[in-house]
């Protein structure tokens, strides 16, 4: 059996324990195996058990109850402490205040005494000043060159430069006429002395020694040249700096090296920092921007150079805007404006006459790859467009004069990227390089310059051409379908304009202030480009409109020539041995046009363009084959292949997916089904709900076209 350990295992599981208990009892560890169950030796080792976990729970007590007994006396011997430790420390503050009463009362007679001291020391120190101020002015007022230990000991060169600061300042208030003589002698001593500060200056700081700048510079704040000085610090700073051939790589770093030392060095860095960047933007940086700029006679070089030089000058600025240029804020914004003032004032000329002279270089070199002589295509007559909208009539505009271009559409998706990334780096220069009042009126001009040369030159060029190429409108030839493909690239380029449109223009000509919450808010730029863009896409849309309505037309002419000529009047009236075919061969040559013209529809176009020229090639194409279909007579046979040349063209049409085009085929089904029911039932299915929404004189119309009509006198069974 288990001992108490097992009890007290910390990952005794109870469940696990009964289990092998239960195992245990059985024989299961020994090698003969499990015995019979037995439940009375079960029961003996589950007793067993139990009692072994009370013995284990009274332990349990005994040992939580001296714990206890342990806490509560420690706990009693914790708190003694702490009340012996708060005395101690109500002493302790008591004993630090009384010390500090003492220390209070020692300073402020410390202090008094200190005054006393002043009081008399100070009258004291200002009569020797005076005394020694007088005995140096004397010695400057006798003849002959000045001898003085004072200002020959270069290690004195600080209480001489004090010494002798004071006295041109005195000097200053003494009568020129008595006192020329030693004025002149010290204001000349002054100049030299503040000369050999400077020089010792310019010294220190190429040997790197901070402290004697430090002093120097200290000495040197009373004098006049204190400016002098820093100047001398601004050209030793800058003396060997610039290594790189460009200066805005080198601007940084010592401006960087700069600060740190200005900070340890003057008693008054921020104004010696801002002096030190003005020299740099006024000298460095402005000669060296002039000097770029002036090389590049390229306008596209030009601009991408000025664009690059803004963009670091202006990274530049907000870099050193962290530290105190001076107590002007805008020092930094102003100069940058200064020095590129004139390049930004005539940014936007440059900016136009590059991206017209570069666009125009794309379309020229398309048309020269093409050999293809840019020429003037006129639009259209319009007088000639109205006439035709009122009469429905189609257009023949320049039928006279056909060329054929052998299916180039003189479009290129290329040439359009090639234009917009233009436009798009111009619109990114364009932000960069205008002030926030001219930046909506900049990307305005821009946009015009790719409307003029993207939509006006390239796709409305395109369409004029390919309006211009189409068929005439009842060829006797397949008409091309070329215009599908023309109409098919320009809906690509122009929705790759309306992209760029949305994405970069948009937020350069849209209010973005945080008091504009209307998202629909607008500026005049804003509405202008949106006006611009609708008044094309309108025109292109007209002109596309009228280029489907003249091909659709040839299209249809040239089935109804088709028809005209492949369909034999015996197609219809066959002899009762001649094998019937599943379709008339005028019907599978109309099929075969089609299919190739719906491909190049479906291929070419998208969205509403696709359903509006279904929807009109379906319309005019029912009404060639309801026209068509009127000039035969039918037999039995010949109105069953009818039936099947129908059911093709419904199947051909079913792709367009437009009910009203299925509902018309659907009808014309049924008429034609009127050709081969049986004479006795064509009064009921005359009065049914199929033909129930066709006029009777076009049922009556078709009835009449059975060849039993006068034989079975069906005129007198309808009655």
């Amino acid at each position: 059996m288990s001992a108490l350990q097992d009890f007290e295992n910390p990952e005794f599981d109870s469940q696990q324990y009964v289990e092998q208990l239960a195992w245990r009892v059985l024989g299961g560890d020994r090698k003969e195996g499990p015995k019979v169950f037995d439940p009375h030796r079960m029961l003996g080792a589950f007793q067993e058990s139990i009692e072994m976990l009370k013995q284990m729970s009274e332990r349990m007590d005994d040992k939580i109850k001296r714990v206890e007994e342990d806490l509560q006396t420690e706990t009693k011997a914790h708190s003694g402490r702490i009340s012996t430790l708060q005395d101690s420390n109500k002493m302790a503050f008591v004993h630090f205040q009384e010390l500090d009463d003492r220390i209070n009362s020692v300073a402020t007679k410390v202090v008094h005494l200190g005054d006393q001291l002043e009081g008399v020391n100070t009258p004291r120190a200002r009569d020797d000043e005076a005394q020694t101020l007088i005995r140096y002015f004397a010695k400057f007022t006798e003849p002959g060159p000045l001898v003085d230990d004072l200002f020959s000991d270069p290690f004195q060169i600080h209480t001489a430069a004090d010494v002798i600061q004071k006295l041109q300042l005195i000097s200053q208030e003494l009568p020129q006429e008595q006192f020329e003589k030693p004025k002149q002698r010290i204001q000349e001593r002054y100049n030299k002395i503040e000369e050999d500060l400077i020089a010792e200056f310019r010294a220190s700081y190429r040997m790197g020694d901070k402290g004697r700048m430090k002093e120097l510079t200290s000495i040197l704040t009373h004098f006049k040249g204190y400016n002098r000085c820093i100047d001398a610090f601004i050209e030793e700073s800058q003396s060997h700096a610039f290594i790189i051939s460009d200066v805005c790589e080198d601007l940084l770093p010592i401006c960087e090296q700069a600060n740190e030392l200005v900070h340890e060095v003057f008693s008054s860095p921020e104004s010696v920092m801002g002096r030190f960047v003005l020299n740099l933007y006024e000298s460095k940086l402005q000669e060296y921007v002039k000097t770029t700029l002036k090389v590049e006679t390229d306008s596209e070089a030009y601009l991408k150079r000025l664009s690059l030089l803004y963009r670091r000058t202006s990274a530049l600025t907000r870099s050193l805007e962290e530290y105190r240029l001076g107590s002007d804020a805008h020092l930094l914004s102003r100069l940058t404006k200064h020095i590129f003032g004139e390049y930004l004032d005539s940014y936007i000329e440059r900016e136009q006459s590059y991206l017209a002279e570069k666009m125009n270089e794309y379309l020229e070199m398309y048309y020269k790859m093409l050999n293809h002589q840019k020429r003037h295509v006129a639009p259209g007559d319009r007088l000639q467009e109205f006439q035709a909208f009122l009469t429905k009539t189609p257009l023949n505009i320049g039928t006279s004069q056909h060329i054929d271009y052998k299916g180039e559409t003189f479009l290129s998706q290329e040439v359009a990227i090639n234009i917009l990334n233009e436009s798009k780096q111009a619109f990114k220069r364009c932000q960069l390089l205008s002030s926030p009042s001219n930046l909506a009126d900049n990307a305005q001009m821009i946009f015009m310059v790719l409307m003029k040369y993207l939509c006006a030159e390239h796709i409305d060029y395109a369409l004029n051409l390919g309006i211009h190429t189409l068929p005439l409108p009842e060829p006797k030839t397949p008409p091309e379908r070329y215009f599908f493909e023309t109409v098919g690239q320009a809906n690509a380029i122009f929705h790759l304009l309306e992209k760029q449109f949305g994405d970069v223009l948009v937020p350069l000509i849209r209010p973005n202030s945080v008091f504009v919450s209307n998202l629909f808010s607008s500026t005049a730029q804003h509405t202008a480009c949106v006006d611009k863009k609708t008044q094309v896409m309108r025109q292109m849309e007209h002109k596309i409109q009228n280029g489907f309505d003249r091909l659709l037309t040839s299209i249809v002419g040239y089935i109804k020539y088709v028809l005209a000529t492949e369909q034999k009047k015996s197609d219809f009236r066959p002899e009762s041995e001649v094998p019937m075919a599943q379709f008339s061969p005028a019907c599978s040559k109309v099929l075969a046009f089609c299919d190739k013209h719906i491909d190049a529809i479906k291929r070419c176009l998208d969205g509403k363009n696709v359903s509006s020229v279904f929807l009109e090639f379906g319309i005019r194409f029912h009404r060639i084959i309801f026209d068509h279909l009127q000039n035969f007579s039918y037999n039995p046979r010949g109105a069953m292949l009818v039936i099947c040349d129908v059911n093709e063209y419904r199947r051909m049409v079913k792709t367009f997916q437009l009910p009203m085009v299925n509902s018309l085929f659907r009808m014309l089904h049924e008429l034609c089904n009127l050709l081969v029911v049986n004479s006795e039932n064509l009064k009921m299915i005359i009065n049914g709900e199929q033909l129930a929404s066709i006029e009777k004189s076009v049922i009556m119309s078709f009835i009449q076209l059975r060849s039993d009509f006068k034989t079975a006198k069906i005129a007198q069974q309808l009655r």
